[in-house]
């Protein structure tokens, strides 16, 4: 079964970093542009991790988790969302709204083949 990551990210810098390194460890990736589209993908794919740029206007990061994280179904899948490190009540919000994980971009961008491979079990193993 192939292991599927949902990246929701406007910046092109980050998409294509998020693509390339996880087309390298053999996940598939998607990238949904609307909060209906991320959860008709999240609920048709059942990805092992979503990824969210804190920063995007649309969809809202806060609404994303909010969505996800009140679905049943949806509610397991590990939310991991990455912030400019100076936007400190941006992490607060995130951490209140249900976010597992909240990095600074600059860490995620580093650790991001570490994040997948553990995240989504690019490995091989499960989580």
């Amino acid at each position: 079964m192939s292991r599927t990551i949902i990246a929701v990210v406007s910046d092109m810098v980050f998409a294509s970093k998020i693509r390339a390194t996880g087309e390298a460890l053999g996940l598939g990736i998607k990238f949904p542009r609307t909060l209906e589209a991320l959860i008709s993908s999240a609920e048709e794919a059942r990805p092992d991790l979503i990824v969210v740029d804190l920063h995007n206007e649309k969809p809202d990061p806060i609404d994303v988790a909010t969505q996800l994280k009140e679905n049943e179904s949806l509610k397991a899948i590990r939310l991991v969302g990455f912030f400019s490190h100076v936007e400190t009540e941006l992490q607060r919000k995130a951490r209140e709204a249900g976010y597992d994980q909240i990095l600074p971009r600059s860490v995620f961008s580093r650790d991001l083949a570490e994040i997948m491979v553990q995240e989504a079990g690019a490995d091989g193993r499960s989580r």
